[in-house]
């Protein structure tokens, strides 16, 4: 029988959407108050106006704008049977909705998901993380991808994006075109000008490193094996380093989309990193797996392994052909 999983949720699982509800609010707060400073009640009001604007943009166009940042292209069972395959019998094993599959003609090893819920998202990898996996390992990091998209996390991540950008622009349109009337002193406005940005994108930050360990969580039981998933972020982490991906570095608003932060410089479990330390992560599902009963041979989701492009089983596959 399909493993379903229609509610995992642990007291630590709570805490981290108290945590995010939390911090959400933190930034819709900062958001009016940077509005008031700005222009007073009415400023405020505007503010807030803005932000609903602009997230209602985001919700409906969040997932085509990621996509096509990263020239992403959609794939089906006859492109791409092997990959599709497998996202269809996680999606089914996670009782979801199957979503877009996408390809990123990229040789950084990485992968996202975007959509604004489960009935609208889209997984993407790039041909690089297909080229680096083993079927296994690859099978985890997809089951992180629709953890993500079970949990909504793609939605408030786009979100929470938009409002850090939006509030940075409020703060330069509040200080270009303002009355004189309702602005701050000229200190105060530099000080807005430098601190509200920086909250914002602190608040940010933490929001998305709290859903990568829960999506990281949800994912193992996904998958059925969280080492397979610590084995490719492990995987993943070392091709960053080694591999730049120049549209990321152009565009780094997406960067938080991503598995593995794809930037060059990050990675760090810090204030200002949007991804939390890869070794914290990679420990968290050892930790998992050990509470399981599991190794990196051990069963889950790899019981249609035999018919895939890779011979033999257990962790001594050889990686994906897919390039």
């Amino acid at each position: 029988m399909t493993p379903r999983f229609p509610s995992m949720r642990t007291m630590g699982a709570t805490m981290n959407y108290i945590r995010t509800g939390m911090l959400m609010a933190g930034l819709t707060a900062l958001f009016g108050a940077v509005g008031y400073l700005l222009g007073g009640g009415g400023g405020m009001l505007m503010a807030l106006g803005f932000a609903v604007v602009t997230n209602l943009f985001s919700y409906w166009n969040s997932d085509r704008l990621a996509l096509a940042a990263h020239n992403a292209h959609e794939v089906d069972a006859q492109s791409a049977p092997e990959l599709y395959g497998m996202v269809h019998d996680l999606a089914a094993r996670a009782n979801m909705p199957m979503p877009r599959v996408y390809l990123i003609d990229e040789d950084q090893p990485n992968a996202f998901a975007t959509g604004r819920n489960p009935q609208n998202a889209a997984v993407a990898a790039t041909t690089g993380i297909l080229r680096t996996l083993s079927y296994e390992e690859l099978a985890g990091v997809m089951a992180h991808e629709l953890a993500h998209i079970k949990n909504h996390d793609t939605l408030t991540m786009t979100i929470t994006a938009t409002m850090a950008g939006a509030i940075s622009s409020l703060v330069t349109f509040g200080m270009m075109f303002g009355s004189r009337e309702n602005r701050p002193n000229v200190v105060v406005q530099i000080l807005l000008s430098i601190l509200a940005p920086l909250a914002a994108m602190v608040i940010q930050m933490a929001i998305s490193r709290s859903r990568e360990y829960e999506a990281d969580k949800l994912g193992g039981e996904i998958c059925g094996n969280p080492v397979w998933l610590a084995d490719a972020l492990a995987k993943i982490a070392g091709g960053v380093a080694h591999t730049p991906n120049e549209t990321a570095e152009a565009k780094p608003a997406t960067a938080h989309m991503f598995i593995i932060n794809p930037l060059t410089g990050g990675g760090m479990d810090s204030l200002f990193s949007t991804h939390p330390d890869t070794g914290n992560r990679i420990a968290a599902l050892m930790a998992q797996a050990q509470a399981m009963g599991l190794g990196r041979s051990a069963g889950g989701f790899t019981s249609q392994a035999a018919q895939s492009p890779w011979s033999g089983g257990g962790a001594g596959r050889e990686p994906g052909p897919w390039g």
